[in-house]
């Protein structure tokens, strides 16, 4: 994954093109970059992303070009607010994918965060995402020990997170992701937290969540992303 650059810089995409150029057949996507990220967004060298800004269409426009798949991160909602205020940042959020059909794009943590957390009806919004169909590049990533412990929480949080994921089982994708881990095991723990949930799910939509869905989007990205430099790159 190319990272380490602000989504929102106007030369973002000249950055992406350049590396790929540059290191042929080494990489398949862009992210985790940052949009509105509880803490990360005011330390995003140029001061903070902005999910309207025509740098960041830019930038997903040309991954879709490519078919480079895009992890970003985004809050469901602004830190320390109401769930009145949601609205705000899942609109922006929900345009932005909406203009970008040919990019596929993972949401990290499904809006997630070590204080932002889940809002009221949680499920119900993103499935305004998985159930429109101009929209079905769109994925959620699941992984990070902080988003676990909300799906834990109680066996109606691992219910609920469990019938969507049945619903949209190609939706879906676990990752591990600690903060500061000191061994692999702190990697390993985040998988036996999702116990309860994996318990929920059927065993189809267990297989694709695990292994399934990363494979047949990454795979899919390498066809495309060989292709674009074996075109481009001279």
């Amino acid at each position: 994954m190319i990272t380490g650059f602000n989504p929102t810089d106007m030369y973002a995409a000249d950055h992406i093109r350049r590396v790929l150029k540059t290191f042929p057949g080494v990489f398949v996507g862009i992210g985790e970059f940052s949009i509105h990220k509880e803490f990360v967004s005011s330390k995003i060298a140029g001061g903070p992303a902005s999910l309207i800004d025509p740098a960041l269409s830019r930038l997903l426009d040309f991954a879709g070009d490519v078919g480079l798949v895009a992890i970003l991160h985004n809050d469901i909602v602004m830190p320390f607010t109401k769930d009145a205020k949601v609205r705000p940042y899942f609109d922006q959020l929900k345009g932005l994918l909406g203009q970008h059909p040919k990019t596929t794009i993972i949401w990290a943590h499904v809006g997630l965060g070590r204080i932002v957390q889940p809002v009221k009806s949680q499920a119900a919004y993103l499935e305004e995402i998985l159930s429109d169909p101009t929209m079905s590049n769109v994925y959620f990533d699941l992984s990070w020990d902080e988003v676990a412990k909300y799906v834990v929480s109680s066996d109606q949080a691992s219910t609920l997170t469990a019938n969507l994921i049945n619903r949209y089982p190609d939706r879906f994708l676990f990752g591990s992701d600690v903060v500061a881990p000191r061994s692999p095991e702190a990697y390993f723990a985040v998988y036996e937290m999702y116990k309860p949930l994996w318990a929920k799910l059927t065993p189809e939509a267990r297989e694709k969540v695990l292994k399934g869905n990363y494979e047949r989007l990454f795979d899919a990205a390498r066809v495309k992303v060989r292709a674009w430099e074996k075109a481009n790159v001279r």
